[in-house]
């Protein structure tokens, strides 16, 4: 007597990370808002939590010269904030560092 379908299925083959090791496993939305009048925010959800998103966010305000803080939302945990609509620079610059592949970037706005 034995048993025939010990190693048919494993349920936990996809939670095992790829060999490349990406930190990064979903998707990455980038909005734009409007504020008032001509002001918008760029908003950036979906990250790893694994990152640090205060230095992210030191390492955006610096390099796109505008103002930025980290919030928590209720429904998408936190959230990048940035002054100023953003999205082409913050879409490069997540590629450029490596952070986000550029398939994993959607893009909302007007």
């Amino acid at each position: 007597m034995s048993i025939q379908n010990l190693n048919t299925f494993d349920p936990f083959a996809d939670a095992i990370k790829s060999s490349e090791d990406d930190v990064q496993d979903g998707l990455v939305h980038v909005r734009i808002q409007q504020r008032n009048g001509r002001k918008t925010l760029t908003t950036v959800q979906g990250l790893s939590s694994e990152y640090d998103l205060k230095k992210i966010v030191r390492a955006c305000k610096k390099e796109f010269a505008c103002n930025g803080t980290v919030v928590e939302h209720p429904e998408y945990g936190e959230v990048l904030q940035l002054q100023g609509d953003q999205r082409e620079n913050i879409c490069q610059w997540l590629t450029k560092s490596g952070l986000v592949k550029h398939e994993q970037l959607k893009v909302h706005g007007f």
